[in-house]
């Protein structure tokens, strides 16, 4: 009991009115990994040493904070948001953004600081809520860490009987390196777009959502030299543009996605399937398709990519138990294919081979706070004419993750 008859009673009355909308949660996702030979090349968790072919890991540790300030008729003014991530490889910040609410029309948003990019939706689908242990080679390649420092404006009622209030539509500017890079490079800015329509009852058990994505981007080019694919006599094969313009030119990279859900309630819980599919040019260089962390000394390489992501998700004798299925795959230069790659001893390298996964998992919520998730990925490369890769690379893991959750 506060004596607010007292000047120390009447402040920490008036600090429980402040913080009283301050909510802490957090997650540990541990695990154990088992993969086809030592020191394969990973999408899940990373690659493995060497030496190793199984390990136990923290996959993630998160703990995040969130304060929302009401204003005087009870309407979320502001948002905030902090969230760190920790594992045994460091501490990083993972989320660090404000959000301000218009609450005269209640349908605008602003948001700034260090957040997930509005593109797709499996990127912006949380760690702990999804269903899959990791998000798809695509959106980890050029989605890396998801997240980038920049401002956006939402378009989203807030009110239930607005004729919208299915709508949803984010568009922002963004420094575009992401959390690679500690600080911004170029002047250059990604404006990234989603329009979206949140789950609507086509009848009282079934459920349809989707979304329509595009960025915009580019970086600053460093050097003269630019590769592309072109046809010649002797076949396909990188070939330079080393005009003295090029140098300062905005490298182009430019994203185009669609994606689909569809869920059915039923007495075991929910069916549910999603699709999603991306395609678009890349700038990057020879060695990797990411977005470089720095403004890169050697060649840029543009390639045409595309890939997509399908999960199917089933409820088994009740909604704790679930078994899945996910698809993905992402072809990072679509203009070459198969024993293309390396062909004569052609300059296509190992960069431009596409992967397709195909994940088969079960999950069971032993509670609300544990959840048990036992996944093996089939993971398949193209058959290249490049040494290592002219047939399939053993890569394929066994992973069983358990997370804790409050």
């Amino acid at each position: 009991m506060i004596d607010t008859t007292t000047s120390m009673g009447k402040g920490i009355l008036q600090l429980y009115r402040k913080f009283d909308r301050v909510y802490i949660t957090g997650y540990l996702q541990t695990q154990y990994q088992v993969v086809q030979q030592k020191g394969a090349h990973s999408f899940s968790g990373g690659d493995f040493a060497p030496n190793v072919d199984n390990r136990f890991m923290l996959r993630r540790g998160r703990l995040r904070f969130d304060y929302a300030h009401m204003n005087a008729d009870e309407q979320v003014s502001v948002y905030f948001v902090f969230q760190f991530d920790g594992t045994e490889r460091g501490v990083f910040i993972r989320d660090f953004w404000g959000r301000v609410f218009e609450n005269k029309w209640q349908v605008f948003q602003l948001t700034t600081g260090m957040f997930a990019r509005p593109f797709g939706y499996e990127v912006n689908l949380g760690s702990a809520d999804r269903e899959s242990l990791e998000r798809g080679r695509m959106s980890q390649t050029l989605m890396k860490v998801e997240r980038d420092l920049g401002a956006m404006i939402s378009f989203e009622p807030r009110r239930p009987d607005h004729p919208l209030r299915y709508l949803k539509i984010d568009a922002g500017f963004f420094n575009g390196p992401g959390l690679n890079a500690t600080q911004d490079y170029d002047s250059y800015k990604d404006f990234i777009a989603r329009a979206s329509w949140k789950p609507y009852p086509l009848s009282s058990s079934l459920l349809i959502s989707g979304g329509l994505s595009y960025f915009n981007g580019g970086m600053f080019q460093n050097t003269k030299y630019t590769y592309e694919i072109s046809k010649d006599a002797a076949g396909k094969q990188f070939v330079v543009d080393s005009a003295d313009g090029n140098i300062g030119r905005k490298a182009p990279r430019k994203y185009y996605g669609a994606d689909l859900q569809l869920k059915w309630k039923h007495k075991y819980g929910a069916t549910e399937l999603r699709l999603e599919y991306w395609r678009g040019t890349q700038t990057a260089s020879a060695s990797t398709s990411e977005t470089p962390a720095a403004l890169l000394q050697e060649p840029y390489y543009v390639r045409k990519f595309d890939g997509a992501f399908a999960y199917l998700l089933q409820n088994v004798v009740n909604s704790k138990h679930q078994v899945g299925l996910k698809f993905d795959w992402y072809d990072p230069n679509t203009a070459v294919k198969g024993k293309e790659i390396g062909q004569n001893g052609n300059n296509i390298n190992a960069t431009n081979i596409k992967y397709t996964t195909l994940s088969v998992g079960y999950n069971y919520n032993i509670n609300e706070n544990v959840r048990l998730m036992l996944w093996y990925d089939f993971i398949q490369n193209e058959h290249t004419s490049l040494a290592g890769y002219t047939g399939d690379v053993k890569d394929n893991i066994f992973t069983t993750r358990l997370q804790f959750r409050f």
